[in-house]
């Protein structure tokens, strides 16, 4: 069994029009995307563990589907994960937690709201460009190493606007996540909601049933972060912390 194929299919879900075939790579790497997140909301450092598997499949999934700058983004957040993972774990000398749940400070909240609300708009307008040009150095490098790949054939983006929001907005919840800041989980909401309705819009309705599930665990990490900061006498949008 060649369990990192799209082809070896695990079952045939019978939804949309024709229904969805689920690979074992994409059901295992969608279990423990959600693991990761659950985890994540309870403040259990081994959701890294889950991220990375997550990434790590679902880069093999985007290799086989020729989505290159869609790869390049998952070793982004390898990355991220692995930063994460150190950050969450290191301590002071009293032996407690570097990090505490909070919330952005107004400055901070400002200045990231002002950065997603600029990059959106230059994604929307350049989304086409900047998927063709990462997915040409994803190219390039797979080559130099040997690997026999070509230049797949790109199409226009179907959802411009949506899609910058989810890419960008998911690189600032990640980064967020790993400094353990309360907002982290309002954007995962965000993103989430967004690829319920893109995915049920195309008729992947598989996928937009697991996106309907994070938007929920979302829902459900926000609370404990908002009690978490409120114990550690966090307040949302303050001066500074």
């Amino acid at each position: 069994m060649d369990f990192f194929s799209t082809q070896n299919i695990l079952v045939h879900i019978p939804l949309g029009v024709g229904g969805y075939d689920l690979s074992w790579i994409e059901a295992v790497g969608t279990l423990a995307g959600l693991a990761c997140i659950w985890l994540a909301s309870k403040e259990k450092i081994i959701n890294y563990l889950f991220g990375l598997i997550n990434v790590s499949l679902f880069a093999v999934i985007f290799f086989q589907i020729q989505l290159y700058a869609s790869l390049l983004l998952q070793l982004f957040f390898f990355v991220a994960n692995v930063y994460g993972w150190y950050a969450w774990s290191r301590q002071t000398s009293t032996n407690e937690a570097a990090l505490k749940i909070r919330w952005l400070s107004l400055p901070k909240a400002l200045g990231w709201g002002v950065a997603c609300v600029i990059a959106i708009a230059l994604m929307t307008r350049y989304i086409d460009s900047v998927f063709g040009f990462l997915t040409r150095i994803a190219v390039t490098l797979m080559q130099n190493l040997g690997m026999n790949v070509t230049m797949p054939q790109l199409q226009p983006d179907a959802f411009p606007f949506w899609d910058a929001c989810m890419m960008v907005l998911s690189i600032v919840a990640m980064i967020l996540m790993t400094r353990k800041y309360v907002e982290n989980w309002l954007l995962w909401v965000v993103i989430n909601v967004i690829s319920v309705m893109i995915f049920a819009r195309q008729g992947v309705y598989a996928m937009s049933l697991e996106y309907a599930i994070l938007t929920l665990i979302a829902l459900n990490g926000t609370r404990l972060w908002m009690q978490s900061a409120r114990e550690h006498g966090s307040r949302a949008l303050s001066p500074s912390q």
